[in-house]
C-alpha cells in the first residue's frame, strides 16, 4: 500500500508541542510520513518564547526545491511564516510544483494578543496565500486580522466573517471558535464554509486543561494528514477535530514542562503499548 507523504512548512519549537515538531507527531499518529521545511527557529519552552531567528527566504526556497524535485507530496500544512519574502517563496513553490491539499494555518497573533507579523506581511498572506490554499484555519483573532475587523463574538458573526474571507479569495475557511465565551464557554465550535455548500459546524465539549500548547498547529496538520485519506474536506475536518479533542483530554497525562504543556499527540498509541505490556 502506498503511504502518504505530508509536508509541514513552519517554524521549529524545541519544546515539541507546536510548530514542525507537533506537525510531525500528528502526521505520524494519523498514518502519514512527515517531511519539513523550516521557516524559523525559536528558543521556546512551555513557559514562553525567548527568541526567534527567521530563516532567510532564499534558504526556504532551497529547502523547498531540493525536497520537491525528489519527493511526492500528498498534502501540505503551512504554519509560521516570518516575512513577505518567505511568504512569496512559499507561494511560488505552491504554483511551480502544483502542490495540492494545502492547509494554511495563518499564524499571525500570539495567545497573548501580540501581533507576530508586520502589516505588510499580513497583506502578503491575504494576497498570496489565501487564494492558493485549499483550506485556511484561522482562529478568531487571526480572522479579524485578515479582514481588518473586530473579532467575531457569536456564531452568526463567525459565519459572516468566514463568508467575507471567501470573498477575499479563500477557497474554504474553517473558522475556529475556541475564543468564544458566553453561551459557547463549555463547548468548542468550529465553522466550515465552502463555496456553494451550506456551512457546517463541528462542535466538541470544551476540555478544561491548561495544557493546550500547539492546538492550532495540531488541528491544521491533522486536517492535512487526513485530506488524502478521506472522501471530502468535511470528513477530514470532523476526524481531525475528534483527534485533537482526545489529544486535549489526554494532555494531562504528559509532564513536559512547568508551563502550558502540549496536547498528547500519541494518546492512542501510548495506551495501546501500555496495554500490550
Amino acid at each position: 500500500m502506498r503511504g502518504y507523504n505530508l509536508l509541514s512548512i513552519a517554524g521549529s519549537d524545541p519544546s515539541g508541542g507546536a510548530g514542525i515538531q507537533a506537525d510531525l507527531k500528528t502526521f505520524s499518529a494519523l498514518g502519514g510520513y512527515g517531511m519539513t521545511v523550516i521557516t524559523a527557529l525559536t528558543a521556546q519552552s512551555t513557559s514562553g518564547v525567548t527568541g526567534v531567528r527567521a530563516v532567510p527566504a532564499e534558504f526556504v526556497s532551497a529547502q523547498l526545491d531540493t525536497l520537491l524535485t525528489d519527493a511526492r507530496v500528498d498534502a501540505v500544512k503551512i504554519g509560521m511564516l516570518s516575512d513577505t519574502a518567505v511568504i512569496g517563496a512559499v507561494a511560488a513553490a505552491i504554483d511551480h510544483y502544483a502542490l495540492r491539499n494545502v492547509v494554511l494555518d495563518p499564524v499571525m497573533v500570539a495567545k497573548s494578543g501580540d501581533r507576530l507579523l508586520a502589516p505588510e506581511a499580513v497583506a502578503a498572506v491575504r494576497g498570496e496565500l489565501l487564494p492558493r490554499a485549499d483550506l485556511i484555519t484561522p482562529n478568531l483573532p487571526e480572522a479579524a486580522e485578515l479582514l481588518g475587523e473586530d473579532e467575531a463574538d457569536s456564531l452568526d458573526a463567525m459565519g459572516a466573517q468566514a463568508e467575507r474571507l471567501l470573498r477575499r479569495g479563500a477557497r474554504r475557511v474553517l473558522l475556529k471558535g475556541g475564543h468564544l465565551g458566553g453561551a459557547e464557554r463549555d463547548r468548542s465550535t468550529d465553522l466550515l464554509v465552502e463555496p456553494d455548500r451550506p456551512p457546517r459546524t463541528f462542535t466538541a465539549e470544551r476540555v478544561h486543561t491548561r495544557n493546550t500548547h500547539g492546538t492550532g498547529c495540531t488541528l491544521s496538520s491533522a486536517i492535512a494528514a487526513l485530506l488524502p485519506q478521506r472522501d471530502d474536506v468535511p470528513a477530514a475536518v470532523r476526524d481531525a477535530k475528534e483527534y485533537l479533542t482526545e489529544a486535549l483530554r489526554r494532555a494531562d497525562d504528559l509532564d513536559a514542562g512547568r508551563g502550558k504543556g502540549p496536547v498528547h499527540h500519541f494518546h492512542a498509541w501510548w495506551g495501546a503499548v501500555a496495554a500490550d505490556h
